[in-house]
């Protein structure tokens, strides 16, 4: 039904409308007074008719409408009112997909959200909200709806998706402690791993209650991975829907600096969900390219990040010999060119002199030289390619006859003279077959072939060293391939030839994939003796890769939360984007990986509700909210009003004030009161909302921190907060309530005495309106204490030289502060609650910097300094929230670096410090005077 009515049984009033017409009926007008003149004037009056005795048909009518305007107003009505559903008896469960899908349309989304709340709110009904991108972690209670709705504005879309079969559990055990009254379901529509249990356990656990469904998102377009090809530079783009008519998405690659290198268009033709997009580039141009991105979306799902990995090597390629060119399927090179093709960029000298092509080669700047059959190199080119592998690059050799009969010293171990023969007239040993990769060897996770037999190969002196050198044995446990480490290069060996006649290897399709593995590894070698380096070299463990910058839900890269964790560099390639490791990148700037969102392959599978089809209601996002009427129907009962007013004066011939009724200044007062109207709902809910804030910001001590908008940075700084009050409460005489956290743009600031900022460049640079705001609010001796949260990449350096830091630099540069300086040890800072002489956090490298003081003349060895007030600025890079943050029972959220208890409570002591130096100023600066003035009143 279009209209609805917040108050409908105001309407009853309408009965009312008969009694009111009939008593409007019998009251006549009021008589038309005229005054009396002398007598001799009687004849002068015109003979008119007496007045009615009964008001006019239409004078009733429009005092009947007048009425029914009145009612209608007060019973509250609303244009397209939404349907929304209120539990009458249980809480309502509101579950909220909020993985990266929902980035497109999350303003929709978080607007129907918000209302449903506050209807639930106004019905005195709890609210369990539950966003299903954020796992089991997550208060999953029915609660207030208030505190439904706080938690709401912390929310954002993720850069992972769903996962909705985490929340099974938890729900469950919430439906057996109360069952829900209702369950609403915001769904990006898109399926996920575990879709299809959670909609059968959410039909189950739900119980009778109703289960609507809203769907129909506009969801964003995605790109599914990444190939550079030997001609282009290609990624996939997907549609969940297929194009109506034909789409064109604009496709743009950048640089690592953000400079675009090209751009480039992908058609969908009717119908169709998959298109390609080809960035046709010099390779040089190609190896450039670290990031893949739809112009017009901001999403996760519309990036796809490069790293190495996608960089085409430079390969050359060297025989032993070339007197088989007559016949190509006997030269080992046929074979070599055959599998590296399809991902590298090939280089064949023109010399034939060894002494002269591998220098040729080094100067056109390969990354990987293979020697197919080399026994002994030249001197010079050994001198010289044993320079060029030290410097970082990789050097595959393959072995043959020549090999056999002797070698150099470029090899990964020492080599047995002469080679075995399995399988021969004069052998007793059948070819052998491939064994199963080693879990540690870079070639782990490839597939044995079957079919693959190894009838001759070279074989490897015994040595303690050789199973760490070794990635691949055949099935009798002799070696395959070896590898070692040479200077910041690597050498790896093949020791049966690159042709067919030692093995059929190279007819095998792992054959192609064993060399991408190893070509792909060749950046590795660059890093140097590293853990990478090493690990990789000895094939027993992998090294770790922290998470070095990571995309928030818009497909924009930011500093990494606190969830975050590191991934195994052997498993980044197969690693499923989550809470745990979101997209992004992982390891450190000069070596890193990137683990996106879509790969090759992946496609958008539509959500498959129909285990609920018998009992949900499916409703569509609305694309307007209700309008109130009310407003309108007050207008018209003012005009009403008006026309009656006007009506009265003409029946008593009073046209003289008719026109002033008509005037401009009267129609103008109307005018203003109908937008006064109008505006009148907003105005009462603003302020409603402000007094609200006021109410609970005055009342109570609270502390207070800065929304970012990173809900994993406002989440770490309301812990953090609510972690340090409860240990203000056990340890000193001050009670703070529970935090708050305050939009620097539009909340009022004097209400609290110290401000905690989180710095992260999610965060946009306040404008200029907004840090005049906070500039008054420094000035009239508020504090805040800014943390930057990146000691660890910091070091001992000065705040400033981060992303954070830099960011920070940038937001302050506008504002008149204080020179600043690390705290000195007379500080009041350092003995305002406990003795300090350090400011730990979660990290503790970073010094923390306050208003520095001007040194004067200083008499009777003080101790300390005494300021004129309580320094408007403070900057720490320790991540102070971090190592405060605990949950309800207490348990802290994150562990601090190092582990150290006694660090985490140092941390506790110094916000102690910091909460009542901010709260009590340099008091403590005038404890030595207490024996002089108790001198002074004789005591």
């Amino acid at each position: 039904m279009p209209l609805g009515f917040t108050a409908p049984f105001v309407l009853s009033a309408l009965i009312l409308l008969p009694v009111i017409w009939w008593l409007l009926r019998l009251t006549p007008p009021r008589p038309r007074q005229v005054a009396f003149p002398p007598t001799r004037l009687l004849l002068e009056i015109e003979k008119r008719e007496e007045t009615p005795e009964k008001s006019p048909w239409w004078l009733t009518l429009l005092r009947l409408l007048l009425a029914a305007a009145l009612i209608f107003a007060l019973a509250g009505p609303v244009w397209k009112p939404a349907a929304d559903v209120v539990p009458k008896d249980g809480p309502l469960w509101l579950i909220m997909d909020n993985g990266w899908s929902s980035a497109k349309s999350w303003e929709a989304q978080s607007e129907l959200a918000a209302r449903l709340i506050e209807t639930a709110g106004t019905q005195g009904t709890a609210v369990l909200l539950a966003a299903t991108a954020d796992g089991a972690n997550q208060p999953l209670v029915p609660d207030a709806a208030g505190v439904a709705g706080e938690r709401l504005r912390a929310f954002e879309p993720r850069a992972w998706p769903t996962d909705r079969a985490s929340l099974s559990t938890t729900l469950r055990a919430a439906a057996t402690q109360q069952p829900p009254g209702a369950v609403i379901w915001l769904t990006d529509d898109l399926s996920d791993q575990s879709s299809e249990a959670f909609v059968r356990d959410l039909g189950t656990m739900s119980g009778d209650a109703p289960i609507t469904v809203y769907g129909g998102l506009d969801l964003p377009t995605a790109l599914a991975g990444a190939r550079n090809d030997a001609d282009a530079l290609t990624t996939t783009v997907l549609l969940r829907d297929a194009a109506v008519g034909s789409e064109i998405v604009d496709i743009r690659a950048l640089d690592l600096k953000g400079r675009v290198l090209s751009q480039t268009q992908a058609l969908f033709d009717p119908g169709t969900t998959e298109s390609e997009a080809r960035f046709e580039l010099p390779v040089e141009l190609r190896n450039d390219v670290a990031r893949i991105e739809i112009a017009s979306e901001q999403s996760a799902a519309g990036t796809q990040l490069l790293d190495d990995r996608w960089r085409r090597r430079t390969v050359g390629l060297i025989a032993g010999t070339s007197s088989d060119l007559a016949q190509p399927l006997l030269s080992p090179l046929y074979y070599l060119r055959r599998a590296l093709e399809p991902f590298a960029e090939l280089r064949i000298p023109r010399e034939g002199d060894l002494a002269k092509a591998i220098p040729e080669l080094i100067d056109a700047g390969v990354s990987v030289l293979v020697l197919a059959d080399v026994g002994r190199l030249p001197a010079t080119a050994e001198e010289t390619l044993a320079d060029w592998t030290e410097n970082g690059g990789t050097l595959l050799r393959f072995a043959g006859p020549r090999m056999a009969g002797g070698t150099d010293e470029l090899i990964p171990t020492r080599l047995r003279t002469g080679d075995r023969t399995l399988g021969g007239s004069l052998s007793w040993e059948e070819p052998q077959t491939l064994a199963a990769f080693g879990a540690g060897s870079p070639l782990a996770g490839l597939d044995v072939p079957s079919d693959v037999t190894v009838n001759r190969q070279v074989l490897a002196e015994p040595s303690p060293d050789l199973s760490e050198r070794t990635w691949a044995v055949l099935a009798d446990g002799t070696p395959l391939v070896t590898a070692a480490g040479r200077g910041n290069g690597r050498v790896v060996l093949f020791h049966v030839t690159a042709d067919t006649n030692w093995s059929n290897l190279p007819l095998s399709g792992s054959f192609v994939e064993m060399l991408r593995r190893i070509i792909a590894t060749s950046d590795v070698a660059r890093a140097g003796n590293t853990a990478q380096g090493a690990a990789a070299e000895t094939a027993s463990t992998s090294p770790m890769l922290p998470p070095l910058r990571l995309l928030d839900g818009y497909g924009r890269l930011t500093q990494p939360g606190n969830d975050a964790l590191p991934i195994a560099a052997d498993e980044i390639g197969d690693a499923a984007p989550s809470k745990k490791h979101p997209p992004g990148l992982y390891g450190a700037d000069d070596a890193f990986r990137a683990l996106n969102l879509l790969d090759n392959g992946d496609k958008l599978e539509p959500l498959d509700l129909s285990p609920l089809e018998a009992r949900m209601e499916r409703l569509a996002y609305p694309t307007a909210g209700p309008t109130d009427l009310m407003p309108l129907f007050l207008l018209v009962a003012l005009a009403l009003l008006l026309a009656d007013a006007i009506a009265m004066l003409a029946l008593r011939g009073e046209y003289d004030r008719i026109r002033q009724v008509m005037s401009g200044r009267t129609a103008a007062l109307l005018i203003a009161g109908a937008v006064a109207l109008s505006a009148s709902t907003d105005l009462r809910a603003q302020e409603s909302s402000d007094d609200l804030f006021a109410l609970d910001a005055s009342l109570d001590t609270r502390l207070a921190y800065v929304v970012t908008g990173d809900v994993e940075v406002d989440a770490a700084s309301q812990a953090g907060l609510y972690g340090l009050s409860r240990y203000l409460t056990q340890r000193t005489a001050l009670e703070p309530e529970a935090p708050i956290g305050i939009d620097i743009t539009r909340d009022e600031l004097a209400f609290f005495p110290l401000l905690y900022w989180p710095v992260t460049t999610a965060m946009q640079a306040p404008s200029s309106e907004t840090m005049a705001r906070i500039d008054a609010y420094m000035r009239n001796g508020g504090t805040i204490l800014f943390d930057t949260r990146d000691q660890l990449n910091a070091g001992l350096q000065t705040f400033g030289t981060t992303e954070n830091g830099a960011h920070l630099r940038r937001m302050l540069e506008d504002l008149d502060l204080p020179p600043l300086e690390p705290v000195p040890p007379d500080h009041v800072l350092t003995k305002a609650f406990y003795l300090l002489d350090f400011f730990p956090g979660r990290y503790a490298g970073s010094p923390l910097w306050v208003e520095a003081i001007e040194q004067g003349d200083q008499t009777g060895g003080r101790p300390v300094v005494a300021g004129d007030g309580v320094s408007p600025i403070m900057i720490t890079g320790n991540d102070f929230a971090g190592a405060w943050a605990t949950d309800e029972t207490g348990s802290y959220l994150y562990p601090t670096v190092p582990a150290d208890p006694l660090q985490r409570e140092y941390a506790y002591r110094t916000g102690v410090n910091i909460v009542m130096y901010a709260l009590t100023g340099n008091y403590k600066a005038d404890q030595v005077h207490i024996p002089a003035l108790l001198e002074r009143l004789g005591q």
